[in-house]
């Protein structure tokens, strides 16, 4: 099979979808890789390194999609893209489709086998091509939502820990999956005063015996929530129902009842956002203000530490893209996780989630393949 990886053209989205000790995995069980040029610098990955690994340095990534069988990359392809969707072709990515109409109407009508990272589980639950990226956003979302308390970055002007004698910012954090946890971990590192809010009362006890007093875990409810937003100075919403859209969780009637200067950082953006308000930002931009209230809804968070990103995308993803290229996907779908990866195959949509957000009509892949 040729396997190809092109440069992200996603605004300020420095990852690459294949480092070269993955090309050097695809090469040695006997596949050919194809690798546009310089895809990989802005993650520290020179195209001597792929070279030396085995690939085919292309110039133009139009060949690159001309020529693979599957492409891998990191983030959903953008409009600009489509035109390089072929019938049969295997995307290997971050796709996100239940919060993108025009991208899975591109995918039907081409007839392209899609695979989304996001989507890949394990008979335990856990989405193991998601969670390091979940795990690099919840760190990060801790530290943005620190930074936009900062004055100079139009916050109240709050240091998160506090100094003796003052008091420390409140932080709420809204899901405590992989996102929420890594959040709860570096703003309890900082000296937060945190909340954290689920549904699933495990998590909550996870967290009551991994911090103690530290942490306030509350039931998530409407009533909690708007309380909790009250005294709040960072909000994290974290929040993932896997495959389909997030909820709207923060209403923006609480907004009236909440301090002015409050940072919400908005995890759940690539879903479709937390919030009634939210919309996609970029690193370059990453802010808006509604109702007095600081959103940072950036959908490539992990995009802005590349090297750690990346380094830690390639180590959960090499597995699975292995096990495709090996056998196919028709073979390689007997494996659960990656029967559950296929989020669209030969124009139709194969991921329930996907369907309902969109009310149109979801195939199993078993019936297709």
């Amino acid at each position: 099979m040729i396997i190809g990886t092109v440069k992200e053209i996603k605004k300020h989205e420095y990852r690459v979808g294949l480092t070269p000790s993955s090309v050097l995995q695809y090469v040695k069980a006997g596949h050919r890789v194809i690798v546009e040029k310089d895809a990989g610098l802005e993650s520290g990955f020179t195209n001597e390194a792929y070279s030396i690994s085995g690939a085919i340095i292309y110039d133009h990534a139009k060949d690159v999609w001309k020529d693979a069988d599957m492409i891998v990359k990191v983030k959903e392809p953008l409009p600009s893209e489509f035109v390089y969707f072929k019938k049969g072709l295997l995307l290997y990515t971050f796709l996100h489709l239940a919060a993108d109409e025009a991208l899975t109407q591109a995918l039907l009508k081409s007839g392209v086998t899609s695979i989304a990272y996001e989507t890949i589980e394990e008979s335990d639950g856990v989405l193991a091509c998601l969670e390091p990226m979940s795990a690099v956003a919840g760190r990060l979302a801790a530290i943005q939502g620190a930074k936009y308390l900062e004055k100079p970055q139009g916050g109240k002007g709050i240091l998160v820990s506090g100094v003796p004698g003052t008091k420390q910012a409140e932080a709420v954090v809204i899901g405590c999956g992989t996102v929420g946890m890594n959040a709860i971990q570096l703003l309890v590192g900082m000296g937060a005063r945190v909340t954290a809010i689920d549904v699933d009362i495990r998590k909550l006890e996870k967290l009551d015996h991994l911090y103690r007093n530290k942490v306030q875990t509350l039931y998530s409810n409407e009533h909690h929530i708007k309380e909790a937003l009250e005294h709040a100075d960072i909000v994290i919403g974290s929040v993932l129902v896997k495959g389909a859209k997030a909820p709207k969780l923060i209403r923006r009637s609480y907004y009236a009842s909440m301090k002015k200067g409050t940072v919400i950082v908005d995890v759940a953006i690539d879903q479709g956002g937390s919030t009634e308000v939210s919309k996609m930002t970029y690193h370059s931009d990453p802010i808006f203000i509604v109702d007095d209230i600081i959103h940072y809804c950036v959908a490539n968070m992990p995009g802005a530490v590349p090297q750690t990103s990346t380094d830690a995308l390639n180590h959960a993803t090499l597995k699975y893209g292995l096990k495709i290229a090996n056998e196919g996907i028709s073979k390689a779908s007997e494996f659960m996780p990656i029967y559950k990866g296929i989020n669209t195959y030969n124009g139709h949509i194969t991921y329930e989630g996907v369907a309902e957000a969109f009310n149109l009509p979801y195939t199993s892949f078993l019936t297709l393949k």
